[in-house]
């Protein structure tokens, strides 16, 4: 459920692995460019995709599915959910594959789920994997985490592959907050790299950055343990670390002068990041969780900040001990 890159790179990998697989689209023409050419020029124009993968603009083709990825971006995961409710059975696995917080109440996607489809089986799918690469078929090893073993063991076992490894975790909070968290922190690293700081200052906010997420987690009820694995500091290094990342490169312009509204114009996905921020901000204050690097990037999106404002309050913040405990 959702045709964007990474909706399109996990539909193709369950037809690889023989699966009768859907892909539902929001554009027409997307899913009719996928069922003509096997191709999805909107999002993965380089790939092309398994000749056994449909695709439906049509939520309504999703009835009688035994499993489903939710792959729509979190702000619209809401709406998509509660218009999908009538056709789909009672007791069914859904895999929340969207990193992000919903602005409007600050809920996980999980609390989402569980709102606008109570019966249903959440787990999440969170990890370093870039789309093009898992389409491509590279090697990538992310985090599934289901609260139910003989759940989680099917959906490990139906979305696994050769070059697709699964490691299984209880741990939904964990995986979603470092999820959406590491967004985040892609950003701030994009605005280092932009304002040419060097690799010095890079690795410092990739290190902070995983204590506020670690701080966050842990206080929202995630293990601390889940949050140094794939789900956590893996996705965090990985986003924060190359310009194929939708988020890093939105820092990365901003650094350079590019003005937030120019950047997300030309976009045609979405900036996770730009809309968690000031979610995970507010959550922070919710549960008294200091989130420093997270704030300056908020306010640098609202423009309460100049970047370069916003970089000499961070380094002119008081002295302090480094600490391995979450709870400081």
């Amino acid at each position: 459920m959702g045709g964007g890159a990474w909706g399109t790179a996990l539909a193709n990998l369950l037809a690889g692995n023989g699966h009768e697989t859907l892909l539902w689209t929001f554009e027409r023409d997307c899913a009719d460019c996928i069922n003509a050419n096997h191709i999805n020029t909107h999002y993965l124009p380089d790939v092309t995709l398994h000749s056994g993968l449909r695709a439906s603009a049509d939520l309504a083709a999703l009835h009688g599915s035994d499993m489903l990825l939710a792959v729509v971006p979190a702000q619209h995961m809401r709406r998509v959910l509660a218009e999908l409710k009538p056709h789909l059975a009672a007791s069914l696995p859904i895999v929340l594959c969207a990193k992000g917080i919903e602005q409007t109440s600050l809920d996980l996607m999980t609390d989402v789920l569980a709102q606008e489809i109570p019966h249903s089986v959440p787990a999440v799918l969170s990890g370093p994997s870039f789309a093009a690469d898992v389409a491509r078929g590279l090697p990538t090893a992310v985090t599934l985490a289901c609260a139910d073993p003989k759940t989680s063991d099917r959906l490990a076992k139906a979305i696994s592959a050769p070059a697709f490894r699964l490691y299984t975790s209880d741990d939904l909070i964990g995986a979603e907050i470092g999820g959406a968290v590491k967004n985040v922190l892609a950003i701030a690293c994009g605005i280092a790299v932009g304002l040419e700081f060097g690799k010095s200052a890079h690795a410092a906010l990739i290190a902070r950055g995983f204590a506020e997420m670690t701080r966050l987690g842990v206080a929202m009820g995630a293990q601390a343990q889940t949050l140094t694995g794939l789900c956590g500091l893996g996705d965090l290094i990985l986003t924060c670390s190359s310009d194929m990342s939708r988020n890093m490169s939105c820092g990365l312009a901003l650094g350079r002068g590019t003005p937030l509204a120019e950047i997300l114009g030309a976009r045609a996905q979405v900036t996770e990041g730009v809309s968690s921020a000031p979610a995970i901000c507010a959550l922070g204050e919710r549960h008294g969780v200091d989130l420093p690097i997270c704030r300056a990037v908020a306010d640098i999106l609202s423009g309460t900040l100049d970047v370069r404002e916003a970089v000499a309050q961070l380094l002119n913040r008081p002295l302090s001990v480094e600490t391995a405990d979450p709870a400081l």
